[in-house]
């Protein structure tokens, strides 16, 4: 198993370096949550409080203005309490941000390139994972050469939900699958216009309609994978977008500091390696693509 993780941080890295992307490394003790509400992990930092990071999101949007593109490869950490087969309090996140963009659909267009890669790369990797993929039985997933996509409140509709639901339910997620394999033939499904409510702050709205938002789910058959889409740029968007959320600017000055000497258009992406790989074995619980699990009753060995 951890030979098919180890090809896919491979082909992912070698596909960005490939791309002009710079690989970056953030800090995981942070003075602030990635995302408004979000449950983190607390430390004591030399006396005062500090926490573990949920997401390098803020840093590497901040890294975009100086590098345009940029990737990392690291653990981040979810104090959230969900004892299911398909989380973790610490996993491994494949993050991807770049600038210069139009949308969220060219965010979209990187990342079925980045999985064709990585995909390919666990397939031909030789005398490590490809023997591995072979004695595992694993049958790797093709990625359709256009990724489809559903608006979110099309989703809704295809499955029956009402129309102001926030979010898909792994049933609604599962249905879906099903669906995009029937009506595509395909193992995956990007699901976007997602709720402003829903997103953080940060995400661009949807400019037709601000009520949804330019970011994406990606499914792989049934199961969120991937979470993606365009962010703000502006300072004054920032500023009030946070203010619209009742929280302080204040609190985000070092990353506001950034957005107000200029950032372009960018969007960027996060793939979970764990749940890329989980689904890859065809695996009925996270744990088993997990060195060594995580979750609200394991913290050792």
């Amino acid at each position: 198993m951890w030979k098919i993780s180890a090809a896919a941080m491979a082909g992912f890295r070698k596909h960005l370096d490939g791309a002009g992307f710079t690989e970056v490394t953030t800090p995981k003790i942070v003075d602030q949550s990635s995302e408004s509400g979000a449950n983190v992990f607390t430390v004591d930092y030399f006396g005062s409080p500090a926490y573990l990071a949920q997401s390098p999101q803020l840093y590497k949007q901040m890294l975009v203005g100086v590098f345009e593109r940029v990737y990392e490869i690291g653990p981040v950490f979810r104090a959230e309490s969900h004892d299911t087969a398909r989380h973790l309090a610490e996993y491994i996140s494949l993050d991807v941000e770049f600038g210069f963009i139009d949308d969220h659909r060219d965010v979209l267009a990187l990342l079925r390139d980045t999985l064709a890669a990585v995909i390919d790369h666990i397939d031909h990797i030789g005398d490590t994972a490809g023997d591995d993929v072979g004695a595992l039985s694993i049958d790797l997933p093709v990625v359709p050469e256009q990724m489809p996509v559903l608006h979110f409140t099309d989703a809704l509709e295809l499955v029956g939900a009402p129309l102001g639901e926030p979010d898909l339910s792994p049933e609604d997620e599962r249905t879906l699958g099903k669906w995009a394999k029937a009506e595509f033939d395909s193992d995956f499904l990007a699901v976007e216009g997602y709720p402003s409510a829903k997103r953080p702050f940060y995400t661009h709205p949807q400019p037709d309609d601000p009520r949804w938002t330019n970011s994406f789910d990606l499914l792989f058959c049934g199961l969120e994978l991937v979470t993606g889409g365009q962010r703000l740029h502006n300072h004054s968007d920032y500023v009030s977008a946070l203010e619209n959320r009742g929280e302080d600017p204040a609190n985000y000055s070092s990353y506001l500091e950034a957005m107000a000497h200029g950032m372009p258009p960018h969007c960027g992406f996060a793939i979970g390696l764990e749940r890329l790989v989980s689904r890859l074995l065809e695996a009925d619980n996270i744990r088993y693509a997990t060195l060594f699990p995580r979750d609200i009753h394991r913290v050792q060995p």
